[in-house]
């Protein structure tokens, strides 16, 4: 129970994603179709547009989304465990078997030692990665908003929901807060000393001048892991971005290949069932990536600790 609301908190903290500035296509207007030689084809736009009704504050679409999200996974989680049975069914079935998949999963990846610290984090991250990818697919998310006319279409320039995960920001802001979550999780199972020999000591047992030029690779390959460190939260945000923000593109592809309501809802199906193995997919991903980089700086090494103590 006490970690079904650990999730529950994690959850509502997912929902205040990081307010940042989006770079916009250069040379194209926000929401203007794009031309390629008397073509034209509408993309999804690569920044998030704020909306206009909110007030000074900057909300983008992908903010609200975002909120709505965490808001469903709350109450769908309090409503699951408002009355615990010895005996679960119903949603608290559900809920417990969906938490404790996920525990036994970790467990067998990071360690029950280490997933005991960390499973918050992971089991958050999934779950509201997942939900989000999905929810991104429903109609109305992206086709509904302001918009003008263009020829004999309605075209929306700045729809009032988007994707969660298409916008950078957000993935961007999960990264960094695990990149946080890592530098703690580290410095407590390592100490800043051991910390600074996970990177930099040599391994092996070497002596005389073998154990010095052992010394000195190790020192150039730890640099080389600082910088792979600190690029880690630039490809993770990347990784999922990218993924869902082809995803969005490709469904209005689809939509927008043969002229008529009918060809715009029979023939992106297909892609709408590939789209949600996408979800998941990208979900286990990124949680399974996060949780590797932990057991990374997290396991003891038998060089180490000797060095250490």
């Amino acid at each position: 129970m006490r970690l079904i609301k650990v999730i529950l908190v994690s959850l509502f903290l997912a929902g205040v994603p990081v307010v940042a500035w989006c770079a916009h296509a250069e040379g194209h207007d926000e929401g203007a179709p794009i031309k390629h030689e008397g073509l034209t084809a509408h993309a999804v736009e690569l920044a998030a547009p704020e909306l206009p009704f909110i007030g000074k504050f900057p909300i983008t679409n992908s903010m609200v989304v975002t909120w709505g999200v965490a808001l469903l996974l709350i109450i769908f989680a309090q409503l699951a465990t408002r009355q615990m049975k010895a005996i679960p069914t119903g949603l608290q079935n559900f809920w417990e078997w969906l938490v404790e998949s996920l525990h036994n999963f970790l467990d067998g990846v990071i360690g029950h030692e280490l997933v005991q610290k960390t499973f918050w984090f992971f089991a958050t991250i999934f779950i509201f990665i997942l939900a989000s990818n999905w929810l991104g697919l429903i109609p109305g998310i992206g086709t509904i908003g302001y918009g003008e006319k263009v020829g004999d279409h309605f075209h929306i320039t700045a729809p009032w929901f988007r994707g969660v995960n298409a916008d950078l920001n957000m993935t961007l802001a999960m990264a960094l807060i695990f990149f946080a979550c890592w530098i703690v999780w580290a410095l407590q199972t390592n100490g800043p000393v051991g910390f600074l020999l996970h990177l930099f000591a040599p391994k092996g047992e070497t002596t005389g001048f073998l154990k010095l030029l052992m010394v000195f690779v190790f020192l150039i390959v730890g640099c080389l892991e600082v910088v792979s460190i600190l690029f880690r939260p630039v490809s993770l945000s990347f990784r999922l971005f990218g993924n869902i923000f082809a995803g969005e593109n490709m469904l209005e592809a689809m939509a927008r290949l043969v002229p008529g309501w009918l060809g715009s809802i029979i023939i992106p199906i297909p892609f709408y069932f590939m789209e949600l193995l996408v979800g998941i997919v990208q979900a286990l991903v990124f949680m399974l990536l996060t949780a590797v980089f932990t057991l990374l700086i997290c396991q003891h090494d038998e060089g180490h600790e000797a060095a250490h103590h």
